[in-house]
C-alpha cells in the first residue's frame, strides 16, 4: 500500500530525530514524500516510469555519505527522501505483480529494472497490496514512529493506519468497483486508462 510506503519512509527519518533534531522536521516530510513519490506514476506505466530498484539505490548511497560527512537540514532531507523512493521500488518487488486482482498470482511484473531493462518478477512475501500482512507491515512501522516520534509524526503515524485498515477492508470489492467504473467511461477516454482496469 502507498500507505506503508509512507510508514517506512518516516521510520527511514528516525535516526535523524536521535543524532540531528533540529533536521527532523524536514527529514521526516522528506521521508513521507519519497516514500509516496515513486507512486505518482500509479496511471502511467506504474511501476516502471518512477520505480528505480537499481538506479535509486546506487544514487541513494553516495547521498547518505554525504549527509553524514556534511550534515545540513538539506542533505539529510536529500539522504531520507532518495532512501526512501529507493526503498520503496525495491519493496514492490516483495510484494504481488501488477494486475487489477493481484491475489490471484497471474502477473510476472513487479518492478521494472530499468538498470536490467526488463520487469522483475514479483516475489509475493507481501501477496498483494492490502492484503493483512500489508497491514502488519505498516504497523509495525507505526509503532516505533508512535514510540519514539514526536506528536505530529504520531499523529500522521495513527491517520495512515486508519486510511491502511479501511483499505485492507475493502481491497478486494475495488477491484470490482474500479472495472464497473471504467465501464462507464465513454470510447475515447478508454486510452487513458491503465490497461489492467479494462481487462486487459
Amino acid at each position: 500500500m502507498a500507505t506503508t510506503h509512507a510508514l517506512w519512509g518516516l521510520v527511514l527519518a528516525l535516526p535523524v530525530l536521535a543524532v540531528y533534531p533540529e533536521s527532523a522536521p524536514v527529514a521526516f516530510a522528506a521521508g513521507f514524500v519519497g516514500g509516496l513519490a515513486p507512486d505518482l506514476d500509479l496511471y502511467t506505466g506504474h511501476r516502471k516510469t518512477l520505480h528505480y530498484p537499481v538506479y535509486a539505490s546506487i544514487v541513494t548511497a553516495p547521498a547518505l555519505v554525504l549527509a553524514l560527512f556534511a550534515p545540513s537540514t538539506w542533505t539529510v532531507a536529500l539522504a531520507v527522501g532518495l532512501a526512501a523512493a529507493s526503498l520503496h521500488a525495491v519493496a514492490d518487488v516483495f510484494g504481488g505483480g501488477l494486475e487489477l486482482r493481484p491475489w490471484h498470482g497471474t502477473s510476472d511484473r513487479a518492478v521494472y529494472s530499468h538498470y536490467h531493462d526488463r520487469w522483475l518478477s514479483p516475489r509475493r512475501v507481501i501477496r498483494y497490496d492490502g492484503a493483512p500482512e500489508d497491514l502488519l507491515l505498516g504497523g509495525l512501522a507505526a509503532v516505533a514512529l508512535v514510540a519514539v516520534g514526536n506528536e505530529a509524526v504520531t499523529g500522521v503515524a495513527l491517520a495512515l493506519v486508519a486510511v491502511s485498515t479501511v483499505y485492507v477492508l475493502l481491497r478486494k470489492r475495488l477491484a470490482g468497483i474500479a472495472e464497473f467504473l471504467v465501464g462507464l467511461l465513454p470510447d475515447p477516454l478508454l486510452p487513458y486508462v491503465p490497461a489492467r482496469y479494462r481487462g486487459t
